[in-house]
């Protein structure tokens, strides 16, 4: 079974904060996979692609969370 990225669900729960760590953390794992890919030492080529599409999912998250389309949790929790 193949690992599969981070869910929007799951990084829906995520604060701003927590999320700007993920995207970091996922920066990191992508220049070392491209790293490996340009040394030829890659053994997961999918993976390449699955952290570029979490990476665009953490920021159109954050981008819809600035449009007002989502909501960050800490607020979520406030208006109830």
């Amino acid at each position: 079974m193949m690992a599969k990225g981070i869910t929007t669900e799951e990084l829906d729960k995520l604060t701003d904060s927590e999320l700007a760590e993920k995207v970091k953390e996922f920066k990191e794992e992508l220049f070392n996979l491209r790293f490996s890919a340009v040394t030829h030492r890659l053994e997961d080529a999918g993976r390449l692609k699955e952290v570029r599409r979490d990476i665009a999912r953490i920021y159109t998250i954050a981008r819809e969370r600035e449009l007002g389309i989502r909501t960050a949790p800490a607020a979520r929790s406030a208006e109830k």
